[in-house]
C-alpha cells in the first residue's frame, strides 16, 4: 500500500511537471513572437525611413540619369543593351541593399588585374594556416568550396570588367 501511494505521488508530480513545462513553453513562444513582431516592425519603419530619405535626396533621379548615360555609352559601343541594363540595375540594387564587396572578391579582383588569369589561383587564394589545420577530407571540401567561390568571383569580374572597360573607352 505504501509503495502504491508513493508511485501515485510520483505520477502526479510528473503530470504536474509536464503541465508547468507546457505553460512555460507557451509563455516563451508568446514572448518570442512578440519580440519578432517588434523587430520586424522596427525594421519596416527603418526601411520606410531610408526610402523616404532616398526620395528626398534625389537618389532615384541620379540613378535614372546615371543608368541612361551608361546605356547610351553601351549603345554607342555596340554592347548588348539588355545585358548592360541588367548589369547596371543589379548595381543599383546592391547599392540599395548596402552590399559591400566581400574580401574574397577583392582578393580575386586584385589578382586578376595585376597578373591576369593564372593557373595556380586556388593555391594563391588558399589560407595556408587554416588549410594546414584541416584533415584530409576537410582539405578536399575546402579546396572544392574555394574553387567554386573562385569561379563565381571570376564570372563576376568578367561581367564587371566588360562594362567598366567599355565605360573607360568612351
Amino acid at each position: 500500500m505504501r509503495l502504491w501511494a508513493f508511485l501515485l505521488q510520483k505520477k502526479q508530480k510528473c503530470v504536474e511537471y509536464k503541465r508547468n513545462r507546457e505553460k512555460r513553453r507557451q509563455k516563451y513562444d508568446k514572448k518570442r513572437g512578440e519580440i519578432l513582431f517588434m523587430t520586424q516592425q522596427r525594421t519596416l519603419r527603418g526601411l520606410a525611413r531610408q526610402a523616404k530619405n532616398r526620395m528626398k535626396n534625389g537618389f532615384w533621379n541620379e540613378c535614372l540619369d546615371d543608368l541612361n548615360a551608361q546605356m547610351e555609352k553601351a549603345k554607342e559601343q555596340g554592347l548588348n543593351e539588355s545585358k548592360a541594363g541588367r548589369y547596371f540595375k543589379s548595381r543599383v540594387s546592391a547599392t540599395l541593399a548596402g552590399e559591400k564587396e566581400d574580401e574574397f572578391y577583392l582578393k580575386v579582383k586584385t589578382l586578376l588585374t595585376t597578373e591576369g588569369e593564372v593557373s595556380d589561383a586556388i593555391g594563391r587564394l588558399t589560407d595556408r594556416e587554416y588549410y594546414n589545420s584541416l584533415s584530409y577530407e576537410e582539405k578536399q571540401r575546402y579546396t572544392l568550396a574555394l574553387s567554386e567561390k573562385y569561379l563565381r568571383a571570376l564570372e563576376r569580374f568578367r561581367r564587371e570588367s566588360e562594362f567598366e572597360l567599355s565605360a573607360k573607352k568612351a
